[in-house]
């Protein structure tokens, strides 16, 4: 390989073992570097050009930003709808503690502190003081009502926590529940989010016990009752939900139909979102991928390289460009040296001074070494391409596997597949893989001739394989080490199939006979591999997708390619890749999800003892899609495995506050009013607590959104 176009350079890579902490291993080979650069002769020394540590602390420190900021603005709108800093303290209290136990709980699972894991506490955030938010509300309430003076703060206290105990309980028991579907996930899916459901699932159980244990304990120590007066916040939403609460009594097939239309034009959305695995992470790095003519030699492949990274490191926002060409059978995919890859390592964003996005850069790189003849060019990052080659076998978003027994009629048919993916919308370094152009050298042995001189084939090819590939003739030591000694024919001797038909074949009797008495030679062009999948021969049609959604995507090229490339009997065509994921994992989530909403009904049941009510908290849940379906169509997101994550959590506190809510309607009806007059009430009793257990839900991941 070669570095930023001065000169060639030797590339390695380290390989971390499975179940490795990444963060430690770079530190590791980092102490190394600096050991074996102190043993290394003068001019020559080891420099890293990429490792995954920058990228790593960076994402690390976005969640942990984000857990903080979001804590903070969790405290605010405690403070804003309860009045008291001592009650929002008190809430507050529960996001240190339900984060430490979450992490005893990851330390003694083996769960590290990563991207997804950290992203599980940052989407629980929220939901973690939701337990606090209801035993904290409902305490100050009865610690405020009158009447009260004379009784010890520890039996109001203690009478306010068992009111709530049970729904409280049951509320985050269905958080947890619902965060089941995310366990059975699978493959790629499997591995991303299961560290998002444990960590979730940690925090919750925190939160169930702190709730239960701490927040009532702070507040027999801490808080103080108040006035029933709302807060100026609560008091001017009170004002303005009041009359429309009265109009939506009134009116209650309106709204009802209202509601239901709402409901059915977002999903009537749904179809339009697009859909993908998951969005694209930004590593701060590009590697793109030029691949030769397959008879190209490592000389050319040599002055590609070199021209490749001149032209990365003429743009001002690239610090290195480094290429390697091939790639070794040790430690990772051979790969012949008509392949070169190039990784860019970029400045922070922040300093550029072009204006351009990474995208655009991108686009401009392509477009500028896109002129380079024969050469087939397609742009990744790093990580995504080391994992779209773990999911397909090639390194793009998208493969299209063509199976057959032909090399011929599968180079054909990929061919066409190439066309015809390659005039859709969005389709960015379309490629076919490279199966036929490499040139060989065909040795033809005639048998009687050989058998005449007591020879056999092997004897005739060995002298071949000699001759153009070399052999090992010894050993010699220097020291403690031992180097084989290689030896071959001189270029003059092999450079034609000429030079190799004068090559010296030993008889039995002594004698040596030109290996153009006994074969022919000729060079001839032959398949450059043969890939294999499945017992069957096959092709891939690899590609990326920019500017639409991959699920889009892959229905139109399908469509066409259906329409437009006849496969001849017994050959046929599979979609692979990132959209493969997709398909599978929103299969299994199709699956679940409606299963676990059914183990929630029924535990909505067991703790109403009510079809009537457990009906009416699940509804809560479709009609919280409204809002979720259109916060995609207006941020333009598409609909991903992590999107249906986030409606996961959001079916979660649908439940939580329909529980509440319910349970407290219930409470007013034990004590003798009508079922209007406790749904009024309780709804205007209980608007403080639902706001706040949405709030605090939504806005602790404002700072993710940022």
């Amino acid at each position: 390989g070669g570095v930023n176009g001065e000169g060639e350079a030797v590339a390695g890579i380290v390989l971390k073992r499975i179940y490795e902490n990444t963060s430690s291993v770079i530190e590791g080979v980092r102490a190394q570097v600096k050991v074996i650069n102190a043993a290394m002769p003068p001019g020559v020394r080891l420099v890293p050009f990429y490792d995954q540590a920058d990228l790593v602390d960076r994402a690390v420190a976005t969640v942990r930003d984000a857990l903080l900021e979001g804590g903070a603005l969790i405290l605010l709108v405690l403070l804003l709808f309860l009045g008291n800093l001592r009650s929002a303290l008190i809430v507050g209290a529960m996001l240190p503690a339900c984060t430490l136990l979450a992490f005893i709980l990851m330390r003694l699972t083996g769960l590290s502190a990563n991207l997804m894991s950290l992203g599980g506490l940052a989407i629980g955030i929220g939901m973690m003081v939701d337990g606090g938010v209801v035993m904290v509300e409902n305490i100050y309430r009865v610690l405020s009502e009158p009447g009260h003076e004379n009784l010890p703060r520890v039996t109001l206290v203690r009478r306010a926590a068992l009111e709530v105990a049970r729904p409280i309980s049951f509320a985050i028991a269905i958080i947890i529940i619902v965060f089941l579907p995310l366990f059975t996930l699978q493959g790629v899916e499997g591995k991303l989010f299961t560290p998002l459901a444990y960590t979730i699932t940690f925090a919750m159980i925190g939160s169930l016990l702190l709730s239960m244990t701490l927040i009532p304990v702070l507040c027999s120590l801490g808080l103080k009752g108040g006035t029933e007066e709302d807060t100026w916040v609560l008091r001017h939403i009170r004002r303005r939900y009041e009359p429309m609460l009265d109009w939506a009594l009134g009116r209650r097939r309106t709204v009802m139909a209202g509601a239901v239309g709402a409901l059915l034009l977002s999903l009537a959305m749904v179809p339009f979102l697009g859909t993908e695995f998951v969005p694209p992470l930004e590593e701060g790095s590009i590697l793109y991928r030029a691949t030769l003519a397959p008879s190209a030699g490592l000389d050319e492949a040599i002055r590609v390289a070199t021209q490749l990274e001149r032209e990365a490191m003429s743009f001002p926002e690239v610090i290195d460009a480094v290429s390697k060409i091939g790639r070794a059978e040790l430690g990772g995919d051979p790969e012949p040296v008509n392949n070169v890859e190039v990784t860019v390592t970029l400045q922070a964003m922040e300093v550029w001074t072009s204006g351009r996005t990474k995208d655009q850069l991108v686009d401009a790189m392509r477009d500028r070494m896109g002129s380079i003849p024969g050469v087939a060019l397609n742009f990744s990052q790093p990580i995504a391409t080391r994992v779209d080659e773990l999911l397909s076998g090639v390194r793009a978003q998208l493969a299209i596997k063509v199976f057959g027994d032909d090399l011929d009629s599968l180079a054909s048919i990929g061919d066409e597949v190439q066309r015809v993916v390659s005039r859709i919308e969005g389709a960015q370094d379309v490629q076919t893989e490279q199966l036929l152009g490499q040139p060989q050298l065909l040795v033809r042995v005639d048998r009687v001739a050989v058998a005449r001189l007591g020879l056999n084939v092997d004897d005739v090819l060995g002298v071949v394989r000699l001759a153009i590939g070399g052999g090992e003739a010894g050993k010699v030591f220097e020291g403690q080490r031992r180097f084989d000694i290689w030896v071959r024919y001189g270029e003059s001797y092999r450079a034609t199939p000429e030079d190799i038909a004068r090559a010296l074949i030993p008889t039995p009797s002594g004698g040596r006979v030109p290996l153009s008495q006994l074969a022919t030679t000729e060079l001839a062009e032959g398949p450059k591999q043969i890939s294999r999948e499945a017992n069957q021969r096959r092709i891939v049609v690899q590609a990326n997708v920019d500017g639409r959604d991959l699920g889009g995507f892959v229905a139109e090229a399908q469509e066409s390619v259906a329409r437009e490339v006849q496969l001849p009997p017994g050959y046929f065509i599979t979609w692979g890749g990132q959209f493969e994921n997709q398909q599978r994992a929103m299969a299994r989530l199709a699956l679940i999800v409606p299963v676990t909403i059914g183990l929630i009904f029924l535990l909505l049941f067991s703790s109403f003892n009510s079809l009537k009510q457990a009906a009416l908290i699940i509804l809560n849940v479709p009609f919280a899609l409204i809002g979720g379906i259109i916060a995609l169509v207006v941020t333009r997101q598409y609909l991903s495995v992590p999107a249906s994550v986030g409606f996961i959590a959001l079916f979660g506190v649908a439940v939580l506050n329909g529980v509440v809510l319910v349970s407290y309607i219930n409470q007013l009806r034990a004590e003798g009013l009508s079922v209007a007059e406790a749904v009024r009430r309780g709804t205007l009793l209980r608007l403080r607590l639902v706001l706040m257990t949405a709030l605090v839900a939504s806005l602790g991941l404002v700072p993710l959104l940022l």
